[in-house]
């Protein structure tokens, strides 16, 4: 895990999480168990398991994790372990990326096939298929990734849950447009001092974070000026013109995303839990035809843009 990482988590938590902590109530109030979901940049919805041990047990880190996801392991199991010196029990929490959240990019063809077969872009899966844990924002979905501490949390008094959220940590507001991340305290600031290091100064962030910005500059100017990917990006929106969608970009760094984009734009403000049944069927059916074109159409582009992307990793446009 990068220092920009670890800062950008912090900042989520300041900005996201203040009103349900405040609140001492909802999924997601704790601070160490949603840094590692910023961490991973994994959301309730998004296509994520959750991984969680059992009261103050260590979670097993996966065979073959990479280091980032070590480290997210590593920490939730530290903050366990120092919330059991602190009188309280804590289940360390982790979201993984899942099966629907690989595959629905592209990268691998077969398991995106199945995947939108079922689900399209998982946009309107939720209200679709409420009961099924693997259909994006469902209610099975967010039973399963629910927070395993909020349980504990309800048996405390008012007393002992706020005595809980100092041992545990808790991110300060931010000023209006200040950007500078908010100094961890308690469990959350010893874990992530034992894993990553001691926090760095607010201007090696800066300059780290702007070394970054410019080398995903750069990474996104190699990919879409790459000769072979402009072309096939061209073949890729002919291919959607010719299915009767309108891709919004041609940019080898968009163009995956467009048509998913585009159907984004179109949901209704307030949530498709409020359709009529009717309604949501054929908004359903045409985002799985969408998708599976969308797929069809971009076969040959993902082939040459996958590999090329994990070589100049860019912040746009993988999905």
């Amino acid at each position: 895990m990068t220092e920009k990482k670890r800062s950008l988590a912090v900042t989520v938590l300041a900005v996201g999480l203040l009103p349900l902590l405040a609140a001492c109530g909802g999924e997601g109030a704790d601070a160490a168990g949603s840094a590692s979901g910023a961490r991973s940049g994994a959301t309730a919805g998004d296509g994520t398991d959750a991984s969680s041990g059992s009261g103050s047990g260590e979670l097993a880190v996966p065979a073959g994790a990479d280091q980032e996801t070590k480290q997210r392991y590593l920490v939730e199991n530290a903050v366990a372990a120092c919330m059991k010196k602190q009188g309280f029990t804590y289940t360390p929490y982790v979201l993984d990326e899942s099966e629907s959240s690989k595959a629905l990019d592209g990268r691998d063809y077969e398991l995106a096939g199945q995947y939108r077969q079922k689900y399209g872009f998982g946009l309107y899966a939720g209200a679709v298929y409420p009961d099924d844990p693997q259909a994006p924002n469902s209610a099975a979905e967010e039973k399963k990734l629910a927070n395993p501490n909020s349980a504990y949390r309800a048996t405390l008094t008012p007393a002992q849950e706020s005595a809980y959220f100092k041992a545990l940590g808790q991110p300060g507001a931010l000023a209006p447009g200040d950007t500078t991340p908010p100094k961890e305290t308690g469990c959350t600031k010893e874990a992530n001092t034992a894993v990553y290091g001691p926090e760095k100064s607010a201007a090696e962030l800066t300059k780290e974070q702007n070394a970054k910005d410019e080398e995903n500059t750069r990474a996104g100017q190699r990919l879409n000026g790459d000769p072979e990917l402009v072309g096939l990006a061209q073949a890729y929106a002919s291919c959607l013109t010719g299915e009767g969608l309108r891709p919004e970009t041609t940019q080898p760094t968009g163009i995956v995303d467009t048509v998913k984009f585009g159907l984004s734009a179109r949901l209704p403000a307030d949530g498709t839990a409020a359709l009529a049944a009717d309604r949501l069927k054929s908004l359903f059916a045409e985002e799985v035809d969408a998708a599976m074109k969308d797929l069809k159409c971009g076969k040959k582009f993902r082939a040459a843009y996958f590999p090329k992307l994990k070589a100049n990793p860019h912040s746009e446009g993988q999905g």
